[in-house]
């Protein structure tokens, strides 16, 4: 018979004999954790009389340690000494620990830094589900399609058993400050609880983030692979920045999640009190420290900016030994479809034109009318040009826009700087059908957006960064008057979207909007280019699940370019019939019925909007 080789001394038959052991685990482990006081399994130095051995082994943990006689009582049987992997006799180490989620925190009378409201957030701060207690940011991460950022922490922190997908995440956590309205930073985006670990990645909205480690003073940047004795520090919610040392790899453990979601198999590391920093206290980690990340350290203790793992847990209570838990992150990374930097703007999946389903009903984009539809310049057979967030339909006799019609998402607008953008013509479209710099130049002359840049720079990054691009093609540029294009010079037309946001309760905070010039045989001639005097927008929204329409008109007086003073423009709110019969197109019924203001057929008949109060949006 031929005798089983023991053991493997040299470092490559160790490392050979580790990676049979982590195919040994992911594949037989979890049979061992039905075993009912098994709690888990993996892979470590053997230890004997309280001493780590060298010898490699396959390490279980009990939740008691019994004589043979008692294990019928606990429903267990006992484990081999030996398990032959790969024809290897591979020693099996029994140690009795147990293991809970390091969530739940008790109450404490100094309220730091981490468990504060912080604009910009940062890892290592609180966080939680609202209806959840408080963890710990463990990094700011990416969708690695369209390079949105989220937060990264664990499922029973931003999830939970009482959440689901959608529901609304404070920082800092419920435990640390129960106003969790006025601490709402985002929703649950994503979420995982089971082999590949326990975490969950959830938005970030009307706040910034700085993506550095509090206390670490360092970004994560790569992700790494555990092996035994690696050392290791995190920056937690409740312990601070605590050292340990990866002892045991490729280790299934068996959590309680309490009522409705029971036990899971989760998939990781443990982790030890490095003996070279001990913890103060000596808890490496608390509850409260879940979701926050174990950074691999340099030769010389400092933190690296390679990712170890992301921690899920500790010992119990009751545990004389003192260790975490964690997930290895490329495990988690693949399941929540994330990364730690955003993808290059190219390879973003950008979302592009105006969008007819963006409101509670479809509202398709105008039509022109018979007379002029032929005048409109075609881009691969449709005379509808996408852009990001916004399309137009533009002419070709006028070089300017009919129409531009866009979508607004007020809760994920963005702040971006215009700062280096130039405005060009759209290489799609012949270039003489297009006005460009040519005409501008007058003192008060502005490059004037039809769609408001403003109001396309929302969704991911990635999508705001290109329609702030996109907004400055000159076939959504028309010349106007620097008072009525620039709100923050007093002009009403550059705020009237803004104003519905603050005067109604708009459904989901989004709104579409339609808007072009009007265009008329007498414009003035300018510079050879025929510039239009009067514009119309149109703003359609829903309230309380009720579509509603508003049209407006504004009339500019291009006699006097270098002295055009403000009141001799006037903005009136109109209805779209009347934007039909200026714009020369057709809105659709649905637009229709969604408007509902009744005004003096003559237009010098009606009351010029003097403020934003005057606007009648109900």
């Amino acid at each position: 018979m031929a005798t089983k080789k023991r053991g493997a001394t040299s470092p490559a038959g160790q490392n050979k004999l580790i990676e049979s052991l982590r195919r040994f685990i992911r594949t037989q482990g979890p049979g061992y954790l039905q075993d009912p006081n098994v709690s888990s399994i993996g892979i470590g130095y053997k230890e004997k009389g309280g001493r780590r051995k060298k010898e490699i082994s396959l390490q279980f943990t009990v939740d008691r340690k019994v004589a043979p006689e008692g294990m019928r009582a606990l429903g267990t049987t006992p484990l081999p000494k030996s398990i032959t992997v790969d024809g290897v006799a591979v020693p099996t180490d029994v140690i009795e620990r147990r293991y809970e989620t390091h969530f739940e925190v008790v109450p404490e009378p100094e309220i730091p830094d981490r468990k504060r409201r912080l604009d910009p957030i940062m890892p290592g701060a609180s966080v939680a589900h609202v209806r959840a207690s408080a963890g710990t940011i463990g990094a700011i991460v990416f969708d690695k399609n369209d390079g949105t950022p989220y937060i990264l922490s664990n499922w029973h922190v931003l999830h939970g058993r009482r959440g689901a997908l959608g529901d609304d995440v404070a920082q800092p956590g419920p435990h640390d400050d129960n106003r969790v309205t006025r601490n709402r930073v985002g929703t649950v985006k994503r979420s995982h609880l089971g082999m590949a670990g326990d975490c969950a990645v959830a938005t970030i909205e009307n706040r910034g983030f700085d993506p550095e480690i509090h206390e670490l003073g360092v970004v994560p940047e790569e992700l790494g692979e555990p092996a035994l004795d690696d050392r290791v520090v995190k920056s937690g919610r409740t312990t601070g920045v605590t050292h340990g040392i990866v002892r045991r790899i490729e280790t299934l453990v068996m959590l309680d999640y309490g009522p409705g979601v029971g036990t899971h198999t989760i998939g990781g590391f443990e982790v030890g009190v490095d003996p070279d920093n001990p913890p103060e206290g000596g808890e490496v980690s608390m509850g409260g420290d879940s979701g926050s990340v174990w950074m691999f350290t340099t030769r010389g203790g400092k933190p690296s900016n390679v990712m170890a793992g992301l921690h899920f847990g500790g010992e119990s209570a009751d545990s004389p030994d003192e260790h975490a838990l964690a997930c290895v992150p490329r495990s988690i990374f693949e399941k929540l479809e994330i990364s730690l930097a955003p993808p290059a703007l190219e390879a973003a999946e950008v979302i592009t034109g105006y969008d007819p389903d963006f409101l509670v009903k479809r509202i398709d984009p105008p039509k022109l009318n018979a007379a002029i539809a032929n005048d409109a310049v075609k881009v691969n057979g449709s005379e509808i040009i996408p852009y990001v967030h916004f399309s137009l339909a533009h002419s070709t006799s006028r070089r300017f826009a009919f129409w531009a019609g866009w979508n607004i998402d007020g809760g994920s607008l963005k702040r971006l700087s215009r700062n280096g953008i130039k405005f060009v013509k759209d290489q799609r479209l012949p270039a003489e059908v297009q006005v460009g710099n040519e005409v501008y130049g007058a003192r008060r002359l502005d490059r004037g957006h039809i769609a408001r840049r403003a109001d396309l720079l929302w969704g991911s990054p990635a999508e705001a960064k290109v329609a702030n691009t996109d907004s400055f093609f000159f076939t959504n540029i028309t010349p106007q008057m620097e008072d009525f294009n620039q709100s923050n010079k007093g002009g009403l037309w550059g705020k009237l979207e803004d104003a519905v946001f603050e005067d109604v309760e708009v459904d989901d905070l989004k709104v579409s909007a339609f808007g072009g010039p009007v265009f008329q045989d007498d414009d003035r001639l300018f510079r050879g280019v025929r510039i239009p005097r009067e514009f119309w927008k149109v703003i359609a929204f829903s309230e309380q699940g009720v579509l509603k329409a508003k049209g407006f008109l504004l009339t500019q007086n291009l006699n006097q370019l270098e002295a055009l003073e403000l009141d001799e423009f006037l903005v009136f709110q109109v209805n779209l019939g009347e934007v039909e019969a200026r714009g020369r197109l057709r809105f659709p019924t649905v637009l229709h019925q969604a408007d509902t203001l009744v005004v003096p057929e003559a237009l010098e008949d009606r009351e010029p909007l003097r403020s934003l109060a005057d606007i009648q949006w109900h």
